[in-house]
């Protein structure tokens, strides 16, 4: 069954983005992580154009992300100020994305600029994520936890000008750290389709010390709209987002989400973790093949869209 995507000016197989959709929400729900930097990296594999699968995946990190962040703000675990502090930075960030995306296809670089991002990416995260992991799985075998940290304790933040206090996260940092790392996340979004959790949840915790009962739901917070100015901007200024693949992926990957949650309740969290690195890092490994083996085709001859004839 086959159905054509006007965007990526393309006929594709409607089962198979059904499955991938699905495969990605059921590693979602599996691992606790949104799939965008999964996903993404899985469209283009599959030929789709890069710019139409980074377009198509921050329109599928919108729908994905809503329901969390709105389950997290019923709980009260929403740091508001601190989230349109960080969404401030988001929106920055991912307006300078996305017209480097513009700039960078005009120059025809864009796809070899995605590649090569994902594989520096996805190589230093995986890498990372294997690290920890293996680390978590021996210290639990020798009966060891690792040592807990506490929030409130900034080091060299306390010297940063622009101070605010942040009550629900019971922090009185410099702005400028949570501006920073959100406008590196909506870069990220816009580059290269990825939500940033990965990303955002981490530095919060260990950089602006958040306490961990509000990062996920302010990290969601400022997410969903990050995703949402991020497509709405791609969909004007680049034209690349497919809206009819982004609804069969959305449609698929919520019963994804759903049998992966239940399945990651099986799992201890260190397995989780080592399995998640190592599908990063595999990822990560198959666009570096793609980057230096020699194609079927060395030359190819096409119209040029938009040329003047």
């Amino acid at each position: 069954m086959h159905i054509y995507l006007p965007i990526a000016e393309m006929s594709v197989n409607v089962l198979l983005y059904l499955g991938m959709g699905a495969a990605v929400g059921f590693l979602s729900g599996l691992f606790g992580v949104g799939g965008g930097f999964l996903l993404t990296p899985l469209l283009i594999l599959s030929g789709i154009p890069p710019a139409v699968a980074v377009g198509t995946g921050t329109a599928h990190i919108v729908a994905s992300s809503v329901s969390g962040a709105l389950t997290q703000y019923r709980r009260n675990n929403v740091d508001i100020p601190l989230g349109l502090v960080l969404l401030a930075g988001g929106i920055a960030g991912s307006a300078i994305g996305v017209q480097m995306v513009r700039i960078l296809r005009q120059q025809g670089q864009f796809d070899f600029f995605v590649s090569l991002c994902y594989v520096l990416f996805l190589g230093v995260i995986g890498g990372l994520m294997l690290i920890e992991s293996l680390s978590a799985i021996h210290s639990a075998r020798q009966g060891r936890t690792p040592s807990a940290r506490k929030s409130g304790q900034h080091g060299w933040m306390h010297g940063l000008p622009f101070k605010m206090r942040f009550n629900r996260s019971k922090l009185y940092i410099s702005a400028i750290p949570p501006i920073m790392i959100g406008a590196f996340v909506g870069f990220l979004a816009a580059i290269l389709g990825a939500g940033g959790g990965f990303i955002m949840v981490p530095a919060m915790i260990y950089l602006l010390r958040v306490p961990t009962g509000v990062v996920v739901g302010t990290s969601l917070f400022q997410i969903v709209f990050v995703a949402a100015v991020t497509t709405l901007m791609h969909a004007t200024f680049n034209k690349s987002v497919d809206i009819i693949l982004a609804v069969i992926l959305i449609m698929s990957g919520v019963v994804g989400v759903q049998i992966g949650t239940a399945a990651g309740t099986k799992l201890k969290a260190e397995q989780l973790r080592l399995l998640l690195a190592s599908l990063v890092l595999a990822v990560g490994i198959r666009f570096a093949w793609d980057l230096v083996v020699k194609p079927e085709e060395i030359y190819s001859i096409s119209a040029l869209t938009g040329a003047a004839w």
